[in-house]
């Protein structure tokens, strides 16, 4: 398997906000800089799929995104559950935390942390 960066363009997005708290926490906790923003999809959930969000080393069978200076490492097989997915970061009264936005999901939980497509 490669380990090759795709120049190719990102399947999801990260809004301003996500990308600003993604820095600060990196900045925060001294991510290094093999470690990258894994962004995927694994079974479970109260509506089929939760999404994976977190700090991790590239693994065989990633494609590697760069976005707004972020390494965002996928698993090739989840392109087709994030495709055109917005990530956001939200810091408001009703809701902090990091929001999906998903096109491709086909209903969510309330919680929107799961999802069916």
């Amino acid at each position: 398997m490669s380990l090759e960066t795709v120049t190719a363009a990102a399947p999801v997005s990260l809004t301003d906000g996500a990308v600003q708290e993604l820095k600060k926490l990196i900045d925060q906790q001294e991510i290094g800089a093999d470690f990258g923003l894994r962004v995927g999809v694994e079974g479970g959930g109260c509506s089929g799929m939760s999404y994976i969000l977190g700090f991790d080393q590239k693994k065989d069978g990633d494609n590697e995104y760069n976005i707004a200076g972020i390494r965002v490492f996928m698993n090739r097989a989840h392109g087709m559950y994030l495709a055109g997915m917005e990530i956001d970061f939200k810091n408001g009264l009703d809701a902090r935390g990091f929001t999906f936005n998903n096109p491709n999901a086909t209903s969510t939980c309330g919680c929107g942390s799961s999802f069916s497509a």
